[in-house]
């Protein structure tokens, strides 16, 4: 009974998924993090959704960091351009 009236009068559950993801791209306030804290500890459900969110965020991080370490820059073009003209005049 306690944690159906904390849904409804707190934080449902839609609102806890977009605070969730509001929180993993900007910060959010202190009000907003208390509610969503105390929706956490009864609702399991939004607990499981924030485990998967924190490892797609991760797996994304891991990505987009490999990304930047493989990137070409604009001599790396040219001289593969440069490779290319002399195999064909060849």
């Amino acid at each position: 009974m306690l944690s159906k009236l904390i849904h409804l009068v707190f934080l449902p559950c839609s609102e806890a998924t977009l605070l969730m993801e509001k929180r993993n791209a900007e910060t959010i306030s202190p009000k907003e993090n208390w509610k969503l804290s105390l929706h956490l500890k009864i609702c399991k459900w939004c607990r499981a959704y924030k485990q998967k969110l924190e490892i797609l965020d991760d797996i994304l991080r891991r990505k987009l960091s490999q990304a930047e370490d493989n990137k070409i820059n604009e001599s790396d073009i040219q001289g593969f351009k440069n490779k290319m003209f002399e195999k064909l005049d060849s």
